[in-house]
């Protein structure tokens, strides 16, 4: 893949605006078209910007592609780190990531099934996918082991293999939800997934409070 850009950021305010509205129009258009199938005069025509112009700023379908996929990953690390309040119970906790983890994925879902189609031909794009995926993960993790350390997970579980299996089983459900049109209530979807995560960590479950958050 080439450089993601020929001169670095650009350097007005004009020029940066531009380069905004080129990612952004390239994100509706692969959302759209797919990766492969999208070309770059579909870009520049939904952005309403000369063709010439994308090569100021990109110098490849692969370069905006980037950008694109960075600033997924970017919305899904903020998601990822949202904590729960202090003071929040370990399940609560859970209920509380796999909300978020929920509404992120919903926002970005479409864009994440492309970054998903391409990574198995795209080594840089299968890198970044493994990384969006591995931020839910490893939070899973260490919150687990923190709460091994308290004495309130179990201390017989392999911490990775669970978290990744974990991990996967929101990552699907949200798939199945937000690409395929399963039909669930918002509120069972997380409080499935609370318990069977609780469960499967060794903690005991506790039903929602008044203001559990939801998938919808």
């Amino acid at each position: 893949m080439g450089k993601q850009t020929l001169t670095g950021r650009p350097p007005t305010e004009r020029g940066r605006r531009k380069r905004g509205v080129l990612v952004q129009a390239a994100r509706e258009v692969f959302e759209e078209s797919g990766f492969e199938e999208t070309r770059i005069a579909q870009i520049t025509g939904r952005a309403g910007i000369a063709y010439g112009s994308f090569y100021t700023y990109f110098d490849s379908k692969d370069a905006v592609f980037h950008e694109v996929a960075k600033g997924v990953a970017g919305e899904m690390f903020d998601a990822a780190r949202s904590a729960a309040p202090p003071g929040t119970a370990p399940v609560d906790r859970i209920r509380h990531a796999t909300g978020r983890f929920l509404a992120a994925y919903r926002d970005n879902a479409r864009i994440m099934q492309v970054i998903e189609q391409i990574s198995p031909r795209h080594p840089v794009f299968r890198t970044l996918f493994l990384e969006i995926r591995g931020l839910f993960v490893d939070r899973i993790i260490s919150g687990t082991r923190r709460l091994q350390e308290e004495g309130l997970a179990s201390s017989d579980i392999d911490v990775e293999a669970t978290a990744s299996m974990l991990g996967g089983m929101v990552e699907h459900t949200a798939r199945m939800l937000f690409l395929y049109g399963e039909d669930h209530d918002p509120e069972v979807v997380v409080e499935t997934a609370t318990r069977l995560w609780a469960r499967g960590i060794g903690l005991e479950y506790e039903p929602p409070g008044p203001t559990a958050p939801t998938a919808g």
